[in-house]
């Protein structure tokens, strides 16, 4: 990282803030999880109430001399505010405080540097770190006057402060190259699976609702996965069989939360976007969460924000062996699945999930009963070879009886490799063009 994380485990004091304006408020539960999220050891929680920040400090002068005798108690060498605070409200806290201020911005930040495991993580992160750090170089430097001149010494008459900045812009338009390439790879892969006809289901929901839990039991892969704040960061892709679909691609993302900064989802923008070109979400929502409708509607502005609100979405209700409830699938007034209530980690439910699956991403299903002579034997061969045949019976002249089922797309595309008329194999019920009786 092109800036140094602090070492997990310093002492913190948290500072909470509630304002009159709904839209503003954060909740403390999440900040907590939060703070213990990036390694960070709460000291106290100083809340308080305002109608506003406070221009200079964000909390009024009361509230700052509570927070300097906390910080000289507890020893802190920390202090997190659960709120975003501009540049010069984090230079006059340090200031007064004479320790280092970070926003909730910046603790999100820090826990995504923790997480990031690829290439491509590693550079989101970055690009994020040094966009949000480019309006708060000055704190580092104010110690600095104009540099001096002498012998190894004269330079273009730069401030250190401006050679940083001329630094930062470099590394930033470098990382946002590199990320066009991470971006064009993907959208190479996206179009090379569009052609294969491969449908791809996306992961998303707020964060610790059980994605990644999800994600193992559907696919058996071992992502990380634990009882915190955006575990999963870097999207992990895995292939898995869905009934009278075939193979579909499903990805597991990293999860949202209440006011993610908008510099993040921009950075993201290339992992969110196998959510915007997915077939299908399937949002998971942690049903047992008392702010699941507050979590909900975040979820949905992120979404809209990245164009991702038009693909078609699968409810799952997950974590229902917290409240005792049981596996059901709900259903619209077409009958098609809406909402699926399991627990990914008691493995309820997930049969369930599976069918709301199919019945999702597949499309025109047939299912029929055809009588073939021996010499048809290579539709016969054609059809065992979709993995269409649900059984097969011969008869004493050689004749074979098939149930199948798979879509009508696969039948039609195999008819016409075999320059048959698919019509002639097909009940009345089935043709596109139905038979009339004279």
């Amino acid at each position: 990282m092109f800036f140094e994380r602090p070492d997990a485990g310093e002492t913190a004091i948290l500072v909470h803030v509630d304002f009159q304006d709904e839209q503003e408020r954060e909740d403390v539960g999440e900040f907590l999880e939060l703070v213990r999220s990036a390694g960070a050891e709460p000291a106290t929680l100083i809340t308080g109430s305002r109608k506003r920040p406070d221009s200079r400090t964000f909390v009024g002068s009361g509230k700052l001399e509570e927070l300097r005798e906390a910080k000289a108690v507890h020893h802190a060498e920390l202090v997190i505010f659960n709120h975003g605070l501009s540049p010069s409200q984090e230079r006059n806290l340090e200031r007064e405080l004479k320790c280092r201020v970070i926003d909730r911005t910046g603790l999100i930040l820090d826990i995504f540097a923790q997480r990031a495991r690829t290439h491509e993580g590693k550079l989101q992160v970055e690009l994020a770190q040094l966009e949000y750090m480019s309006t708060r170089l000055v704190r580092g430097w104010t110690h600095l006057e104009r540099q001096k001149g002498g012998i190894g010494l004269r330079g273009p008459g730069e401030t250190q402060l401006e050679t940083d900045r001329r630094l930062l812009r470099a590394r930033i338009k470098a990382i946002h190259k590199r990320l066009d390439k991470v971006r064009s790879q993907r959208s190479q892969n996206r179009r090379a699976r569009a052609r294969a006809e491969i449908p791809s289901v996306s992961l998303v929901g707020y964060t610790n609702a059980g994605k990644s839990t999800l994600f193992n039991a559907l696919t058996s892969a071992k992502v990380y996965a634990a009882d915190q704040l955006f575990a999963t960061l870097d999207p992990t892709l895995r292939r898995i069989e869905v009934e009278d679909v075939g193979p579909v691609v499903l990805a597991d993302t990293v999860g949202f939360i209440r006011h993610l900064p908008h510099k993040l989802v921009e950075a993201f923008r290339a992992t969110l976007q196998e959510a915007a070109e997915a077939s299908l979400l399937v949002h998971v929502i942690d049903a047992a969460d008392p702010d699941r409708e507050l979590n909900v509607a975040q979820v949905e502005a992120v979404l809209d924000e990245i164009g991702a609100l038009d693909v078609p979405i699968l409810k799952v209700m997950n974590k229902i062996d917290l409240f005792d409830a049981a596996p059901r699938i709900e259903r619209d007034g077409a009958g098609r699945p809406e909402v699926v209530w399991l627990s990914s980690r008691q493995g309820q439910g997930l049969d369930l999930l599976q069918q709301a699956l199919s019945e999702s991403l597949a499309e025109d299903i047939i299912d029929f009963e055809l009588r073939l002579a021996p010499e048809q034997g290579r539709l016969r061969a054609g059809l065992h070879a979709l993995g269409a045949v649900r059984e097969e019976h011969f008869d004493e002249q050689g004749h074979t009886r098939l149930e199948v089922r798979l879509p009508r797309r696969d039948f039609l595309q195999l008819m016409a490799r075999l320059d048959e008329r698919a019509d002639d194999y097909l009940p009345a019920a089935l043709q596109a063009t139905p038979v009339w009786e004279a």
